[in-house]
């Protein structure tokens, strides 16, 4: 038994396999994971249950494992309080580039070739969909 603080044998596995300019969707509970997403993109699923396990939570261990250069979100209205977006900045560093798409926009970038790994969360908040663009290394 490894002693990290991810166990998963196959999101490690996935992980490993991500390099510089990959993406990495972390996708809530409603997302359609499957039409949804890159043909070729490994799908781990963690949504056990509805409000487990949070993408908060998810993202706070992935950042023990990679650096993230940029995270696009799905856009949401204007009048929407976004709180995990605001959960999402707070873990991440202050130097991740954010932008945010339409819906068909972020579905469209979810199914490009560069997402190599979609993580199903059991986040039950709206708008809490995010696609992680791995940094480098710095040795």
């Amino acid at each position: 038994m490894i002693k990290t603080e991810i166990i998963h044998p196959e999101l490690l596995s996935a992980l490993a396999k991500c390099g510089h300019k990959t993406k990495i969707l972390l996708a809530d509970s409603n997302y359609s994971f499957v039409t949804n997403s890159a043909p070729n993109a490994t799908i781990i699923y963690l949504n056990f249950a509805p409000g487990m396990i949070n993408s908060p939570f998810i993202l706070e261990k992935l950042l023990k494992y990679i650096n993230v250069e940029s995270a696009t979100l799905m856009a949401s209205p204007a009048d929407f309080d976004n709180t995990i977006e605001k959960e999402y900045q707070h873990l991440l560093s202050p130097e991740t580039e954010f932008s945010w798409l339409t819906r068909e926009a972020f579905y469209a970038q979810a199914k490009s070739s560069d997402t190599m790994l979609v993580i199903a969360s059991g986040e039950t908040r709206r708008f809490a969909n995010i696609i992680l663009t791995v940094g480098v290394v710095r040795v």
